[in-house]
This record gives C-alpha cells, structure tokens and sequence, in this order.
C-alpha cells in the first residue's frame, strides 16, 4: 500500500492552468506537511522561469535540458520561506505527451538532488521513524492525467512506489499553530589555532551546537508541560469550520536545559582565542501543524525546527547580502552594526496558514511582494505583510585610526555580533570586518 497525499482542491486548478500554457513542460515544487499515516500538500509552485527564457520567448523542448541546479535553488529558497511544520515534499512536472517517458526519470533525479541540497541546510537531523519519501507528480498536458509514485530518498537505489492523488476542499483551514519568542544568546569563540577563517562557517559551527541546546529544551504548551504521545488538542475545546478566524492558536515557552541530567557531567577547557561571535537577540518562531489529532511531540518538533531554521536562515541571508552589495575587493576598517532580516508573516489565501520571509530595513514592500510572486508564484498585497519583530537605530563604531594597515592585514578573523536592544524583537550583527581578494572576515584579537 502506498502513501497517500490529501490535496488542497485549489491546487488541481491551478495545475490544470499551467498545462493550458502551451509549453512542452513545467516543473515545480509540492508544500505540505508529512505524517505517519498521510501527507497533506497544501501548495504547488511552479519553478520561476531563467531571466533569459523570460527575454528570448524560448521554452525548452526536452526535459534533458531541465536546470537542475535552477531547480534546486528554487527549492531552497522556498524552504526558508515555510514555516515549522511545512516542507518541500516533493516535485511536480507538467509535460506534453511526447516527452512522458522523459518525465519519470527526470522526477527522480531532481527529487534526489533537491533532498540533498535541503539536507546540508539543516541544523537538525531527521528522526528514525521520520517519513522519507517525497512525491513524484506527473500531469499530462493534453489528457489531464495525474501519476503520482513516491521515492525514498534515504535509499539511493529507490525505485518509483505507487501513492493515492486525492483532492479536498478546505484543506489550507484545518490547520493548528503554535507560536513562541525566544532569546538568543550564544557565544562561539575563534580559535587563535583555528586553519579555517570563514566567518560563515564558524558560525554555522556555533549555530550546531546551539541547536542541540534547542533539541533538549522544555517545551510548556499553554503553561503545561504535556506527554509527547498525547494529543495537542486534549482538554481543549476544538474549534469547527473552515474560515481563517479557525484557526487555534497556542502560546508556547522555551526552557532551555543548563544540562542534560546528573549523568552528564562537562569538562571545562581552556583555548586560545583571536575573537569570537556573539548572537544575542529575540526571534518571533512559528510552526503549523494539521488538525487531525495531531500529538504534542509533533507540534514541538515543528516548533523546534523552525526556532533552529530561522536563526541559521537570517545568518545565511546576511552573509549573502554582504557578498552582493559590499563586494569581496571591499575594503573596510570599520566595526559596524548590521541588522539582520526581520521576520515576516503574509496570509496564504482561503488558508489558516501564513508563509514567511525576511526583509532588511531599507526593503520596501513592493519587493517583498515581488519575491512573493518570483518565489511562490502568489500575489501579495502591502497590507496583507504582517512584520512580527520590532526594529531600532543601529549604532556604527568606528575603529581606532590607530591601527595601521600592517596590523589590519594580520588580523585572520572577524567578530559577529548579533545583539538585541531593549524593547526589540530583532536581532543584530556587527561585523568587524577586512576584505582581502577574496572575501575574508578578520576580527581585531583580544
């Protein structure tokens, strides 16, 4: 017996609309969430046109040609957009008749390849019993037809498995969502001995540890510490219908474990460092989960991933926007305190779920909305952009001018500082930084 995937109504029209485009084919992503028993995709989006396809008019004619990595960008970019709980579960194409024996084997390529891509993104690793098996959709253009079969992407000899396609209205409203801010503060030293000086690395570095700090948290659902194996709803009264105002949420607080138990013991340790990278902050965190007697231990894994995702994302997002706009020939001597993206929530129409992105101070909303667009293929509007964190004036500190270029150029590491001010729910970095001829973050030592 196969998986079966329960679909929002919504989405068969708006696959049936793409096949009507008269293009040899098109690929996109399926959005939902998995469970033991079924999944539910309440999204499919289609993979953005390359900027020259859009230019010259042309679409490819065989699916030889699809751009794997163009794909697999997308998909990556789309992840950190989806709040906990949501997920790429797999890979649709719409072909023409002549290119369905193309179609199958292409699926399987992609799906492996997006899998492996999200998963050097994580943070966290995925449970034993976790599902594993992503979708193969296939729609035929002319005849409407859908196959959907499943692949198991732990299992790189995984052959196709038939899964159940099945529709149903209202899908997007029956959804729970739990809601939690939680303060930041890590610390994570630079060795002085350390060989590798990539600023991003070490603070992914830094960022794996934290998130097993997060993985042993207390989780209190509405003031109570619950049974992993009960249901999220018990004791509560259950909300009916299938309107946005349905939607129930719960409070939730994070206690973080200064151990792991009295047969845990640590050993302290003295190292040499050159700096080191301090996030301190407050992060708005989100997670969904279906409204099918959904258990305590599946909510606060949703909730736990997008804690772990968000932060590491922001990270991700502010180093890439340095590399584009600052340039790795860009010289600076200047300790500066830059504000890392704001998180932000944006209703998904006829849904009780919102998705999720990131904008900087200086992005205006007619950008967010053409992310939105480019992205998830969803029209937004100004007023619909719920931002969830608070922003304040971010104060620039020069460096001494007694340092010189000779010192400037010994320095092999930089000090990240995210911190947060008072009243503000967003976090902060400053980055003392020197680009060299490749970008390089250096750091002043101690």
């Amino acid at each position: 017996m196969g998986r079966t995937y329960v679909v929002e109504e919504t989405i068969g029209q708006y696959l049936s609309d793409l096949s009507s485009k008269s293009k040899p084919y098109v690929t996109g992503l399926l959005i939902g969430q998995s469970s033991p028993q079924r999944d539910y995709v309440i999204r499919a989006v289609r993979t953005p046109p390359k900027e020259m396809l859009k230019e010259d008019g042309v679409s490819p004619s065989k699916l030889l040609t699809v751009d794997e990595e163009w794909i697999t960008t997308h998909a990556s970019q789309v992840s950190r957009m989806l709040p906990g709980g949501l997920s790429v579960l797999g890979i649709f194409i719409v072909a023409t008749p002549e290119l369905s024996k193309e179609s199958q084997s292409a699926l399987r390529k992609l799906i492996f390849s997006v899998e492996k891509s999200l998963a050097k993104r994580r943070l966290w690793k995925p449970d034993e019993e976790e599902v594993s098996d992503r979708a193969a959709l296939q729609i035929c253009s002319a005849t409407k037809k859908v196959v959907c079969r499943t692949y198991d992407v732990q299992d790189p000899k995984s052959s196709a498995k038939p899964a159940d396609w099945k529709y149903q209205s209202a899908l997007s409203a029956s959804w729970l969502a739990l809601d939690c801010t939680v303060n930041v503060n890590i610390h994570i030293p630079l060795l002085a001995t350390s060989p590798n000086h990539d600023l991003e690395k070490n603070t992914r570095n830094g960022l794996n540890r934290w998130s097993k700090q997060i993985e042993d948290s207390v989780f209190l659902i509405n003031g109570q510490m619950k049974d992993g194996n009960t249901e999220l709803l018990e004791g509560q009264k259950k909300f009916r219908g299938n309107t946005q105002s349905s939607i129930q949420f719960s409070d939730v607080k994070v206690l973080t474990q200064l151990s792991q138990g009295s047969s845990c013991r640590s050993t302290a340790t003295v190292q040499v460092c050159s700096g080191s990278i301090n996030l301190r902050g407050a992060v708005k965190c989100r997670a969904y989960v279906h409204n099918n007697k959904p258990k305590v231990k599946e909510a606060v894994q949703a909730l736990k991933r997008d804690i772990i995702n968000t932060l590491s994302d922001r990270c991700e997002i502010l180093f890439e926007d340095l590399i584009m706009n600052e340039g790795p020939q860009k010289k600076n001597f200047e300790r500066e305190y830059h504000v890392l993206p704001q998180r932000l929530f944006v209703p998904v129409t006829g849904s009780s779920v919102m998705l999720s992105d990131y904008k900087f101070g200086d992005e205006s909303a007619g950008e967010i909305q053409e992310r939105f667009v480019e992205m998830l293929d969803q029209s937004v509007q100004a007023e619909d952009i719920h931002v969830a964190e608070e922003t304040h004036t971010v104060a620039i500190c020069p460096v001494s001018d007694s340092t010189d270029d000779t010192q400037l150029t010994q320095l092999t590491k930089a000090t990240l500082l995210l911190k947060l001010q008072q009243n503000m729910g967003v976090v902060i970095a400053a980055v003392v930084a020197v680009f060299a001829s490749v970008l390089s973050f250096n750091y002043f030592s101690d």
